[in-house]
């Protein structure tokens, strides 16, 4: 395939490093497909690989794509390729290691892409991958709720805590959550309730949850502790060492790295085609523009509310 531009860096670093070249995809191995993106989503995950923070996993080998979520047609496929065909609209993520969704064109493995349902854009599907994965397999696979159990999200706003809760709704279970005090009327919207800021008073919800879902990492010990049943237990997505420590011991702490099931990925499609699951967009750009754009993400958090995207055309 001829070059095409791709937003990349050639060091680990903020997001001053970042560049927008020409780069030349790798040829297939069997189990890979070529897609022409036509949206790109980031993810809080995106800049973190950036910095260096994961490359005892993601090596020192530069250039480095940046990104991993994306929405577009397959262009090519590997010759152990099966499940996907040349012209289908599909929606995925690339691993870490081989990251790069903000192109023109991203190779990825089979497993990280199922098909995009018709009635989403490829903008609304390109912000699919990571916030769903993650929470519905906090929510469903560990979590285990179920209906007429009561669900905390901590963050409840945020990319992952609202598809949270939007998926145990689903279920039959009842939300409670926590966000900033102004977009209280969003989670109200939501089917949120009770609402309490960040900064709430555990006692005023104490031992009343079966599952806490900690979206941001911030949620104290003592207020999880304070907040759960005793039967229930909390997930954490926001993996330190020490939190992996904390994991490792006995009771109902749990840290959680979702991982690229393709089932769960289709699941997560599905619903959002059926109108189970949106993901907001706060903003959508050209991929000239977007690397403005990321680093007013990463530095000043804007959009608020929803996923910034970038298009190619």
């Amino acid at each position: 395939m001829t070059a095409v531009k791709r937003i990349q860096y050639h060091q680990y670093g903020g997001p001053e490093v970042l560049r927008l070249e020409e780069f030349e995809p790798r040829s297939l191995a069997p189990n890979e497909v070529l897609v022409r993106v036509h949206a790109a989503s980031a993810n809080p995950m995106d800049w973190k690989i950036r910095d260096g923070i994961m490359q005892a996993t993601t090596g020192r080998a530069f250039p480095r794509g940046f990104g991993t979520d994306f929405a577009g047609i397959v262009e090519a496929v590997g010759t152990a390729v099966a499940r996907l065909r040349v012209g289908d609209e599909v929606l995925g993520g690339a691993s870490p290691q081989k990251a790069g969704s903000f192109a023109e064109a991203v190779v990825v493995e089979e497993d990280g892409v199922v098909n995009k349902p018709t009635n989403l854009s490829f903008v609304e599907a390109s912000a699919l991958p990571t916030v769903g994965i993650t929470a519905f397999q906090a929510i469903v696979r560990e979590g285990e709720a179920k209906a007429g159990q009561s669900v905390f999200v901590h963050g409840c706003l945020g990319g992952v805590g609202r598809a949270a809760v939007q998926i145990a709704l689903s279920l039959g279970a009842s939300v409670a959550g926590s966000c900033r005090p102004s977009a209280t009327a969003d989670a109200r919207a939501l089917g949120i309730h009770p609402i309490v800021g960040f900064d709430f008073d555990p006692e005023t919800l104490a031992g009343q949850f079966d599952l806490i879902l900690d979206t941001a990492g911030t949620l104290p010990k003592a207020a999880t502790r304070m907040l759960t049943k005793r039967t229930g237990h909390l997930i954490d997505i926001n993996p330190t060492p020490a939190k992996f420590a904390r994991s490792a011991m006995p009771g109902p702490y749990q840290v959680l790295i979702a991982q690229p099931l393709t089932a769960d990925l289709d699941t997560i499609a599905r619903a959002a085609g059926q109108g189970a699951i949106q993901v907001p967009i706060g903003r959508t750009v050209p991929l000239a523009d977007a690397l403005s754009a990321l680093t007013e993400l990463e530095l000043h958090r804007t959009p608020r509310g929803g996923k910034l995207v970038a298009v190619t055309e």
